[in-house]
């Protein structure tokens, strides 16, 4: 079924003032779903802030969150995997740093929703994952590295079903949101010069905010189709 009110937020990477700003202009209540894309920790300096955020953000609506690769490189070197090295490399760095500098700093509720990730969700309306999808596999079938770590080429063609494939991962660095035919891409370099982008999925409004908590709304996606 379709929620009443269904959002999705692109790649938030730790800038939790630009997540606050879009959460408090989009007066949610316990009708609404807020689909986050993953790559909710690394690169800017408050991922500790971002999660306790979404944490709460969970008794005021529904909340699913996707794992997106950098989730899945903070949890390998969290467990000691051989990716740590370049985990901090690629911000995780700055993600140890919001928690004090310590794993032992981390919060098992932080590990556990980190853990608690999906490799996508699927709606009346759309298909939300992090990355991309294999052409002609079916969505249960597809793997991790697609779903998770595949950029779009731009020539991604619509998805069988019909519904729209929302996801993130394939950063924009002109700050706004890629519009393909039967896809969008929400990961609009909100750590870089860009911006945090929320697409309302029943009406098709952009919303986006930056770091520095300004903000800006009524961008359509028919302007960007």
């Amino acid at each position: 079924m379709l929620a009443n009110r269904l959002f999705a937020i692109g790649d938030i990477h730790g800038c939790d003032v630009a997540l606050n700003v879009v959460l408090s202009k989009l007066e949610l209540h316990s009708d609404a779903t807020v689909v986050v894309l993953g790559d909710v920790v690394d690169r800017g300096p408050e991922t500790k802030q971002a999660i306790d955020r979404l944490l709460e953000l969970r008794s005021t609506c529904n909340v699913v969150f996707l794992m997106g690769n950098h989730e899945e490189m903070m949890l390998d070197a969290f467990g000691g995997g051989t990716i740590e090295r370049s985990w901090l490399r690629y911000g995780g760095q700055e993600t140890l740093m919001s928690y004090g500098g310590s794993y032992d700093m981390i919060p098992s509720e932080h590990v556990d929703f980190l853990k608690s990730g999906l490799d996508y969700w699927e709606c009346d309306k759309a298909i939300f994952i992090h990355a991309n999808l294999e052409p002609g596999v079916d969505l249960e079938s597809q793997t991790t590295e697609w779903l998770r770590w595949t950029r779009l080429s731009g020539f991604e063609q619509p998805h069988p079903s019909g519904k729209q494939i929302i996801c993130g991962h394939s950063a924009q660095h002109s700050g706004m949101p890629l519009v393909l035919d039967g896809w969008v891409c929400l990961d609009t370099w909100v750590y870089g010069e860009g911006s945090l982008t929320c697409l309302d999925v029943v009406t098709g409004e952009f919303m986006q905010a930056k770091q520095d908590g300004s903000f800006r709304g009524g961008l359509s996606i028919q302007e960007f189709a």
